[in-house]
């Protein structure tokens, strides 16, 4: 049974043991739950979505700086949505209400990018919770109905946990390689190897971050996973797929009911991306591209 609330309509999946529930805005993944135990931490159904938690980021994740960017000569100015630094942030649908279709264990949702001040292309997008036994899975579809080639980039914003332990005791890893160095409006300045604690597990109270990073390490089957793992040995192991390459970590002690919260992003390019460069894919008129990550507990 769907309900409303003040990020629209929630819609209820479930397989087995395994639970989820999306909100419509921003097609946020809004819990993921296995037995009595959350994968994704909770906030109250009548608050907004607190710290951008689980929404969809596009046509580009993180930030622009001044909202101003490079379109291959072209200057673009959109609009400053993160007035504390004065950058565009998270794209254009942070708050947009999904077409949604759903079934009894998968959804659905839609929504489409209009020509606006600052990004003047036509994009379809859609992404698919499906669950499974030990969790779900993330398919992301971009569409370019513009005229001309359009820059993309995606990412997505959950914050993750095992929530039967004290968050404090979780041990984060990271297989990264590169992390980006950004100055006081949290933009990139330049890249340093990132800490090999991270790759090897740190406790997730011995760390504060906001960092992205890359050079992420692959295994065999192409994916990248992150885990927190609890005292216990169980694992949350949130994987990203192909065109995902690179992740922004952030810990807060200021999300709602939480006294330690982390998000693990994959993101395809990092923040002021449409400056930069990196990670931007320009999409031909008609071309879609298609995008994959999940999270597992074993």
């Amino acid at each position: 049974m769907n309900s409303a609330s003040p990020t629209g309509i929630q819609v209820h999946l479930q397989l087995g043991d395994v639970s989820a529930q999306i909100a419509q805005v921003g097609a946020s993944l809004r819990s993921l739950r296995i037995g009595s135990v959350d994968l994704i931490a909770p906030y109250p159904l009548d608050s907004p979505t607190p710290s951008c938690s689980g929404v969809v980021l596009a046509p580009w994740p993180n930030r622009v700086r001044d909202g101003r960017w490079d379109d291959e000569g072209t200057a673009r100015q959109l609009a400053i949505t993160e007035p504390k630094f004065a950058n565009a942030s998270h794209g254009l649908l942070r708050f947009t209400a999904y077409d949604v279709k759903e079934s009894a264990s998968a959804t659905t949702l839609s929504a489409t990018i209009f020509p606006q001040t600052g990004y003047p292309y036509l994009i379809e997008t859609s992404v698919t919770y499906a669950l499974r036994a030990d969790g779900i899975d993330v398919t992301h579809a971009l569409t370019n109905r513009s005229a001309t080639a359009a820059p993309v980039a995606l990412g997505t914003h959950p914050f993750v946990t095992i929530g039967d332990v004290d968050p404090h005791e979780l041990v984060l890893t990271v297989p990264a390689r590169t992390a980006f160095d950004t100055d006081e409006r949290m933009l990139p300045t330049g890249t340093r190897p990132a800490d090999a604690v991270l790759r090897d597990g740190v406790r997730l109270g011995d760390v504060s971050l906001d960092t992205g990073f890359t050079d992420l390490d692959r295994d065999a089957d192409g994916l990248v996973r992150h885990s927190l793992t609890a005292p216990d040995g169980r694992r949350l192991t949130l994987w990203q797929g192909a065109g995902f390459d690179v992740v922004q970590v952030y810990t807060t002690d200021k999300y709602p009911g939480q006294s330690l919260a982390v998000a693990i992003e994959p993101m395809t390019a990092p923040a002021d991306a449409l400056n930069s460069g990196l990670g931007i894919r320009r999409l031909a008129p008609g071309e879609t591209w298609t995008l994959q990550w999940g999270i597992t507990l074993d």
